[in-house]
């Protein structure tokens, strides 16, 4: 028999919350657990009445944390918040009204295999917010859409084998003030804490 897929909820709302858990209850692919942020949840299923700051550090704990999906039932998000969403690590959205059974099911197995899914509205919506991210922010500043310019890859592949400063500033003939003020630039820019921890994101990310 194949084993069900674990999964929490979380909803301001106490009503949306019977609602979700019995559609899930009546599931023989699904079974709950509680809290989300117990750590045992495969997929954590999230209906915040609204897209907050706290429903955003939710995702990311259940995420970086506890290592499951987020899948997320909203009635409305703008353009500003998709983004976040996307940032947060959140792997599908539903929109309320859509949010049948077996739409929610379908959703939750999807996220339990590493799949991503987005309404076709809000998917176009996220590529012109790529679009314009590239066009008015990232091609000015001679960024790839990865987030990394070439000068900033060949310092962090430097660094990821060993060459401290001075060696990477006289490999690639620049100044060690240079060297420098790219490291802190993307440490700055994707929040991170220090160049061993750039190079870390930048080979898990792919971007070296």
């Amino acid at each position: 028999m194949k084993s069900r897929i674990s999964v929490s909820i979380y909803a301001d709302d106490p009503i949306t919350r019977v609602g979700l858990a019995t559609e899930l209850r009546q599931r023989c692919e699904t079974e709950l657990v509680d809290p989300p942020s117990s750590g045992r949840a495969q997929v954590v299923v999230l209906a915040p009445d609204a897209l907050t700051t706290s429903a955003l550090d939710l995702i990311r704990a259940v995420r970086s944390r506890d290592g499951a999906q987020a899948v997320l039932v909203l009635s409305a998000v703008s353009d500003e918040d998709l983004l976040a969403v996307v940032e947060s690590g959140a792997c599908s959205v539903l929109w309320r009204w859509e949010a049948t059974g077996t739409a929610l099911v379908q959703a939750v197995l999807r996220a339990a295999g590493g799949e991503a899914a987005l309404p076709p509205d809000l998917l176009g919506r996220l590529l012109k917010q790529v679009g314009r991210l590239q066009q008015q922010v990232l091609r000015p500043a001679g960024l790839p859409l990865g987030g990394l310019s070439e000068r900033e890859r060949q310092v962090l592949r430097l660094a990821a084998e060993g060459l401290g400063t001075d060696e990477i500033a006289g490999e690639l003939a620049y100044s060690k003030r240079t060297v420098t003020s790219v490291v802190h630039d993307i440490t700055v820019r994707h929040q991170l804490r220090n160049r061993t921890h750039a190079v870390a994101y930048a080979i898990r990310e792919g971007l070296i």
